[in-house]
């Protein structure tokens, strides 16, 4: 993975570990970007050609997406974040008192925040058990379950089959999985996917995905209305709503970041997505064997998570040694992210400065 190493001008300098928060920047999408702002600072950002151009590029993103989760380009949205894509989805829903909301102990706040807010909204019954008895914990009068692809906290990854099988529908935070792991919805068999793009596809912040299954798409409402979820925006007042996952959409990306998206992705595909997915799990591996009974149970993941008595001096203690990890708000974790991009020699080195 040497050529793909090259690609990233922050590994001349440090081990970066943390794509679970923000992956790393290709040399190509800084470049992109570059030009993409000169085009506009040039060209000018205001006429016709300029928007048409945009949204061109955006249905391209849209294409190239929904070719990874394996989804029609009709069933994936562009959102802000995982976040938006949770309260797009919590939102369209006609979930109201009564209703049973299932999540687990291991949700991050982009889950468990919206789920508090649709809780206290609308008196929905939100149940939260451990991340591994999901599936048991379904309930016939259980609307939704909402639960990460890959817990952020350990690296477990859900046993969506299970999931599947109870009935209920499924929106799955993939923001640990999309980039990470492989992510085809027919195999997941979840309803809705959301997930980000700055983590390990290493785009910018601001720009996330929304997978909406074609059926469920078409008939419900659009959360927030806007200019970019209309088929006409002459007669807005009329509503005429995308029939398609599109109703999710949030305004319209910048168009330097939806080149920095596009680049990235380049980037990742051009040395394939699956020997990219082996790779980091395999160095994951490598990673917790090295670090031993400290790792928390994990899964078939690229995050590790190993018990240190003080998370937060350990980060700093690292990083001064040249890698970059972070700890888990109050938990006793220490989180790599392990990527392609990552070499046997840096994890380790890694595995020897956690356990001093």
């Amino acid at each position: 993975m040497d050529d793909l190493r090259a690609q990233f001008p922050v590994l001349e300098r440090l081990a970066y570990l943390n794509a679970g928060s923000n992956g790393p920047v290709p040399q190509p999408a800084l470049d992109a970007v570059s030009e993409s702002l000169r085009w506009q600072a040039t060209e000018g950002r205001g006429d016709k050609a300029h928007f048409e151009e945009n949204s061109n590029r955006i249905d391209h993103l849209r294409g190239r997406i929904a070719a990874v989760l394996g989804c029609e380009v009709a069933e994936l949205a562009l959102t802000g974040s995982t976040t938006d894509g949770v309260n797009a989805v919590l939102n369209a829903l006609d979930l109201g008192r009564g209703d049973d909301v299932l999540t687990s102990d291991e949700e991050h706040p982009g889950v468990l925040a919206p789920l508090a807010a649709l809780r206290d909204r609308r008196g929905v019954r939100v149940r939260m058990v451990p991340f591994t008895e999901l599936a048991g914990e379904v309930r016939p009068d259980t609307r939704l379950v909402a639960c990460s692809h890959v817990s952020w906290k350990t690296g477990l990854v859900v046993d969506s089959e299970a999931l599947a099988a109870t009935g209920a529908l499924v929106l799955l935070d993939g923001a640990q999985g999309l980039g990470a792991v492989r992510t085809r919805v027919a195999e997941l068999r979840c309803d809705f996917y959301a997930a980000s793009g700055q983590k390990w596809l290493c785009g910018p912040n601001g720009i996330g995905y929304l997978y909406a299954r074609a059926e469920l798409a078409q008939a419900l409402p659009s959360p927030w209305p806007n200019y970019g979820v209309l088929t006409d925006s002459s007669t807005p007042f009329e509503l005429p709503l995308y029939p398609d996952a599109r109703r999710f959409s949030i305004g319209f990306p910048a168009p330097h970041h939806v080149e920095w998206a596009i680049s990235a992705l380049d980037v990742l595909e051009r040395r394939g997505l699956e020997a990219i997915h082996a790779r980091a799990c395999d160095l994951a591996v490598r990673l917790a064997a090295r670090l031993g009974d400290r790792v928390t149970p994990r899964g078939a993941s690229t995050l590790v998570s190993w018990h240190d008595p003080d998370p937060e001096a350990a980060v700093e203690r690292l990083r001064g040694e040249g890698f970059v990890v972070r700890n888990l708000p109050r938990t006793p974790y220490v989180r790599a992210s392990t990527g392609a991009w990552n070499s046997e020699d840096e994890i380790e080195r890694l595995a020897g400065s956690a356990t001093r």
